[in-house]
């Protein structure tokens, strides 16, 4: 029992080694950075990119230079709430007041509350809640959950598949390793037809890492005990919480975070 312990010391160890070296490598690959790249590029940044890419330097080197020059272009750190409130007029998606068993921030989507036809706004709309998600992570968190309820979607309030498809690209090529887990849940049997298209620009890390989850299903809901408390977990998705989303008080708290984002990359002080 003792050497399986040692056994497992020394392994979670040479990890730790091994990837610490492996960050050495990916900064020296990068050069030098400065500015809001050298901001975002931290530690824990650049093991995230290798880890998306097996660790390969190479590879996460390209990927995290994709990331800087669309970071750079998108700015997706200077949106600000006001830009697309609108989008989240109905409550389609918004940041839970909750957090999941293993203190993640919670993303809350309901794509049947679909309210714009805008292709542009509603990815800025998603690259908002992701940045926020972030800034609200608890220390020494670095992922997030998605809780997706499809309870009344249809094709007909379905996002555009190119939507959907850059929303996926987006996530997967400049959020790496930000996703713990994507929860569909009640999808109705005409998803399925969606879904075999959505699939197939889903990269296999992703993909395991979504959860369809059945009402009616007892060993379906039991997925969800395992992951949230019921008490907390809205009533849309089987839990006990019957508090509904407020826009007003959501925008309240939004603009809060737009200040607490900008103190963060310092946006006042900054020309670029």
């Amino acid at each position: 029992m003792f050497q399986w312990k040692n056994n497992a010391c020394n392994i979670e160890e040479h990890d730790v080694i091994f990837q610490e070296q492996k960050v050495n490598e990916l900064k020296a690959a990068m050069g030098m950075l400065s500015g809001r790249s050298l901001a975002y590029c931290t530690d824990a940044c650049m093991r995230r990119y290798l880890k998306a890419r097996n660790w390969n330097v190479a590879k996460s080197k390209k990927m995290l230079q994709g990331s800087l020059m669309w970071r750079s272009a998108y700015k997706p750190e200077e949106i600000c709430w006001n830009e697309v409130a609108v989008e989240g007029e109905s409550g389609k998606a918004y940041r839970a007041d909750f957090h999941d068993r293993d203190g993640r921030t919670v993303l809350i989507m309901t794509p049947a509350r679909q309210n714009t036809t805008s292709h542009d706004n509603q990815l800025r709309h998603l690259v908002y809640l992701l940045e926020n998600a972030i800034l609200n992570l608890p220390e020494g968190q670095e992922q997030m959950v998605w809780l997706i309820d499809f309870t009344g979607w249809s094709l007909s309030n379905a996002v555009p598949i190119r939507t959907a498809r850059e929303s996926n690209n987006i996530l997967q090529n400049h959020y790496p390793e930000r996703l713990a887990t994507a929860f569909l849940y009640n999808p109705p049997k005409i998803f399925e037809a969606f879904w075999k298209i959505v699939k197939l620009f889903v990269d296999p890390v992703t993909f395991q890492k979504i959860k369809f989850v059945y009402p009616k299903s007892e060993e379906s809901m039991d997925v969800f005990k395992q992951h949230f408390d019921m008490d907390t977990l809205p009533i849309q998705f089987g839990g006990r919480n019957d508090t509904e989303y407020n826009h007003e008080e959501f925008s309240r708290m939004m603009t809060k975070d737009d200040i607490k984002a900008a103190t963060v990359w310092e946006l006042k002080d900054e020309a670029t």
